[in-house]
């Protein structure tokens, strides 16, 4: 374990992350489980609070998205087992949605600490709005912080979970506002003879501006439909 991480909880991307063990609404769980899946791991301040519940119901819209992409969601919050099974069932109740991933009942705040979740300056106690997603290799590579007062964008999440993955498989970086199977970054080239190819291969195919900045069609992307990501909002 990284000392910093142990002392701070100062996780950052390309870090390893932290292992935990945890009692949650689907039984006991550990990172662990979640080899070969990505993971989206995301905090919220309380249960039967506004803000957080039409979160919870966003995510539970868009697990199926998430599925698709081999990504699993687990929700945590420093409140009881017992709360977080009162508040689901109250929105299934409510809303006819059964919930279909684990929440983290971290009663102590061991896993939020550790995993920097707890700002002191906003509590001392409530998580604030963290979303870390861990790729299949328990890599950190992304974070996302959000105040207590504004919720998560999920089709934001999704949006940027698909672009790390399609970055991976095609060798590639994704441009300012992509969205899904459109044109992405190919790698500059590190030669001048590639530099020279690549200036003409642009001016044949006008895939890009520069020799620094190609585009091209990503292979391997599944499109989500804009209207079906409309239903999650």
């Amino acid at each position: 374990m990284d000392y910093e991480i142990m002392m701070n909880g100062n996780v950052r991307i390309g870090q390893r992350a932290p292992e935990f063990e945890a009692t949650t609404t689907m039984g006991n769980i550990s990172l662990n489980d979640y080899k070969g899946k990505w993971v989206v791991l995301f905090s919220h301040p309380g249960d039967f609070t506004p803000v957080c519940t039409t979160e919870i119901i966003s995510f539970a819209r868009a697990n199926t998205y998430f599925e698709r992409m081999n990504t699993c969601l687990i929700g945590l919050s420093v409140d009881s087992n017992a709360s977080h099974l009162a508040w689901l069932y109250d929105i299934f109740c409510k809303t006819g949605i059964r919930v279909p991933f684990p929440i983290i009942a971290d009663r102590n705040g061991e896993i939020a600490r550790k995993y920097g979740m707890i700002s002191n300056d906003v509590s001392n106690t409530e998580t604030v709005r963290n979303v870390y997603i861990i790729d299949d290799k328990g890599i950190i590579r992304l974070i996302l912080i959000y105040p207590m007062n504004v919720g998560r964008c999920i089709p934001e999440i999704l949006r940027s979970l698909q672009a790390l993955q399609i970055a991976d498989s095609n060798n590639a970086a994704m441009p300012a506002n992509w969205v899904p199977c459109e044109p992405i970054i190919m790698p500059a080239p590190t030669t001048f003879d590639g530099l020279m190819n690549r200036e003409n291969e642009i001016r044949q195919n006008r895939n890009g501006m520069s020799w620094y900045l190609g585009f091209k069609q990503p292979e391997n992307c599944n499109c989500i439909e804009n209207e079906n990501m409309k239903r999650i909002e």
